[in-house]
């Protein structure tokens, strides 16, 4: 079904994979006629090529890359705007796209998702950008329909921002990265490796994409194979993918930790630009005669079957079948591993959702930028046709991706056949992704075409002894599902036909609804704040030595985005980031914000030309053991504040606020093992933050420790290696050793200014 191959691979005239080895040379001689060279023909992918046409400096092995478009959604654009702003933004450099899908029922909160809006709708207008409203587009079928392109590059600030099925790299990342963009900056990378995924065969009736990524991202999440790598999509088994079922696998390709993806392209992505209005910005992507791949998956879709993603990651696959065939057993050892996850502080059981042997599920949803497709829906309304849901507590919901989505479901009857089911038909909207809407009942069981099933996603909420779960699933067997009144069920069991409907792009639905300023900006206009649009508190440069207090521990395998900074209700306030660090890591260490309030006081009266003790009396001992070692420290060259320990933190979302909350609580610091993204990381750097890395197994200090970095900003400056750390106690300094990992000049340069808004401050 699905294979990784151990070492780098020559892919040959895009349709024959020669492993690297000692007998590759003479294979690929054989076959073309000429001798291989590695250098030369890892220039030959699709990758290479796109990064070489983005790319601004005179290396290759040191990008600075300059996107084409930007885009951005209502619970980061305020925050990217307010940052640029004080940063000296005049006008949008590049087309860039504010959507408004994830706050967009302004339901939560009073007043305030809508405030954001406006001031969205203010910033397109001023600053010349394009302003999509609520219940229009999700904000990657927006960018699907409107703003991808062959070859070009996309940057956004949602980490499922990826268009390769479309001949578009497009990478997610932190709102700063996005500010870079805005005050004419780089986006700062190695040159990643390329790993080649090759395709052959055709899918067989009743699987879907949500089924072949699934099977992917189970294959290759745990062993990392292509965490910060590019992901391109080869070989012959792409031309039996219809657009929609490419864009489908891609945007999962995220769940990998992959940095992007691409797709070779053919007629069938040219179509999809002509239905859309926009052929000219279709171009043929494929690699070349002779091309290197840093790793190669090869992926038979005739074999993949329905698919499930168990609680609580989208890499603990099996297929529907298996399940059903070992249901006990998988359940268990589901509970076991969701245990970990919600560090025993519920109870949480999936056994007794079986009854008779069939495991009874509670909730179905299709939707969103992975499963909101027309394709998707259309199949789903087929599999449902003439069937019921039921008047019991299974419920379906159904959201089209995009407005004009849904007004073509509506014109050829698939919206009739879904809502005749007992299903409900909503406007498109990212919430229910996130816990912002179709929140389950405690101890529900919810299958959706979605994006994730982390825990405390779906609205879970374990301080208060709330738990529900997600699998995920396609929308095929969400269907077969649903017309089996809940009992779980794969789409292969559906005996009837699926239909094949030709799609219409109404393009007069955005013309009559959007704002574009076509890159036209206005000085004039106001911006329209409201009073939760707060502006980011000041932040210190980094001090010559750093006192550090441990404030969380945490121990599990991966720790997520979500546990960092809790979606759902908090995004209300996500253009108030005081009032959001109130909740950070709140359904994870419910302590933590009050322990990093404690040590930032000693800052804040530090900072105001006071003495730290005088406010936090605990840390005269702990100068004083300091002060045997290293009598020059005093609290005029010695910064206060926090710092977490995770293990590996950092899956998941793009959100920079899962790295800004701990800044706005006085975090100086994330110590971990390894980090789960780069996007994570990139997020801890631009606000000023120390990404150490300690070993695996080390870790000399517990939580509530104080912590002693002498020379750390001298270590930054001249690009220390190796750091040499303390622990704080009774019996004196013990030392131990942390690392920072690469750095660029910029990034050293941000770190040292406290932040990135200090690195590009005006006046």
């Amino acid at each position: 079904m699905v294979t990784l191959l151990r070492g780098g691979a020559y892919l040959i005239n895009g349709t024959e994979i020669v492993e690297e080895g000692p007998e590759a040379e003479a294979a690929i001689k054989a076959k073309t006629g000429k001798t291989p060279d590695r250098g030369e023909a890892s220039k030959q992918t699709i990758s290479y090529g796109i990064l070489e046409s983005h790319n601004t400096s005179d290396s290759m092995e040191k990008l600075k890359i300059r996107f084409d478009k930007l885009t951005s959604h209502d619970i980061t654009f305020v925050g990217i705007i307010q940052t640029a702003r004080a940063s000296g933004l005049k006008k949008f450099p590049m087309p860039y796209v504010l959507t408004n899908c994830h706050n967009s029922l302004c339901a939560v909160g009073g007043t305030i998702n809508e405030d954001d809006h406006m001031f969205g709708l203010s910033c397109a207008k001023k600053y010349g950008g394009v302003y999509v409203p609520p219940h229009q587009a999700v904000i990657h079928q927006y960018a699907r329909e409107m703003l991808a392109g062959g070859g070009r590059m996309i940057l956004g600030s949602d980490s499922h921002t990826r268009y390769g099925a479309l001949g578009t790299m497009a990478m997610g990342e932190g709102g700063p990265e996005l500010v870079k963009q805005l005050l004419n900056q780089t986006y700062d990378i190695n040159m990643p490796q390329v790993v080649g995924v090759y395709l052959t065969g055709s899918p067989i009736k009743g699987v879907g994409p949500q089924d072949v990524a699934l099977a992917i991202i189970g294959a290759v999440f745990k062993n990392g194979y292509v965490k910060n790598k590019v992901m391109e999509f080869v070989g012959p088994g792409v031309s039996n993918l219809s657009a929609d079922f490419r864009i489908g696998v891609d945007v999962m390709t995220t769940e990998t930790t992959c940095l992007s993806s691409i797709w070779r392209t053919d007629e069938q992505i040219e179509q999809f630009y002509e239905i859309h209005g926009r052929k000219e910005e279709y171009r043929e992507l494929n690699p070349g005669e002779i091309a290197y791949y840093d790793g190669m998956i090869t992926v038979d879709l005739s074999m993949i079957r329905p698919m499930i993603a168990m609680p609580f990651h989208p890499s603990n696959t099996y297929t529907i079948d298996e399940l059903n065939q070992n249901l006990m057993d998988i359940l268990d050892e589901t509970e076991k591993r969701a245990q970990v996850s919600l560090d025993g502080a519920v109870e949480f059981s999936l056994k007794d959702k079986v009854k008779n042997g069939k495991l009874m599920v509670d909730q179905g949803i299709i939707a969103g930028c992975a499963g909101g497709g027309f394709e998707n829906i259309c199949a789903a309304a087929d599999i449902l046709k003439g069937r019921y849901i039921g008047s019991d507590g299974f419920t379906l919901s159904v959201y089209p991706a995009s407005m004009p989505v849904y007004m073509e479901l509506i014109r050829n009857g698939c919206a009739a056949t879904i809502l005749e089911t007992g299903a409900v038909l909503k406007t498109a909207f990212c919430g229910l992704c996130f816990g912002a809407g179709d929140t389950p009942a405690n101890n529900a069981f919810s299958i959706r075409h979605s994006t994730r099933n982390f825990p405390n996603r779906e609205g879970s909420k374990l301080q208060n002894g709330q738990i529900s779960s997600v699998a995920l699933m396609d929308a095929r067997s969400i269907a077969a599902t649903a017309a089996n009144k809940g009992v779980l069920t794969p789409a292969t069991d559906f005996d009837g036909e699926f239909g094949k409907y030709k799609y219409y792009f109404d393009k007069k639905i955005y013309e009559n609804r959007v704002f574009d300023s076509h890159g036209k900006a206005d000085p004039d206009v106001e911006i329209q704040f409201g009073p939760n649009i707060k502006d980011w508190p000041s932040m210190g440069e980094l001090p010559e030595n750093l006192v550090l207090q441990v404030v969380s521990e945490i121990h599990d395998p991966v720790t997520t985005t979500d546990e960092l900074i809790p979606s759902g209700e908090t995004s209300s306030y996500r253009s108030n980031p005081l009032g959001l660090a109130e909740f950070t890591l709140s359904r994870k260490d419910p302590a933590y914000v009050a322990r990093a309030k404690e040590i930032q006081k000693a800052e804040t009266e530090r900072m105001k030309g006071g003495h730290p003790c005088h406010v936090l009396p605990v840390l005269k001992d702990v100068m004083g053991v300091i002060k045997t070692q290293y009598p020059d420290v005093n609290h005029t060259n010695t910064g206060f504040g926090s710092t977490i320990f995770a293990v590996k933190p950092g899956d998941g979302s793009a959100r920079e606020q899962a790295a800004s909350c701990q800044k706005v609580l006085g975090g100086w610091a994330n110590i971990a093992n390894e980090y789960a993204t780069k996007r994570y990381r990139s997020n801890l750097i631009n606000w000023g933050m120390l990404p150490f890395i300690i070993k695996e197994g080390e870790l000399p200090f517990s939580n509530l420790d104080y912590l002693f970095l002498p020379g750390i900003r001298k270590a930054v400056a001249e690009k220390t290696d190796n750091i040499t750390a303390y622990v704080v106690g009774e019996k004196g300094l013990e030392a131990f050793e942390l690392t920072l990992g690469e750095l660029t000049d910029e990034e050293r340069q941000i770190i040292l200014k406290g932040c990135l808004i200090n690195y590009n401050r005006v006046g």
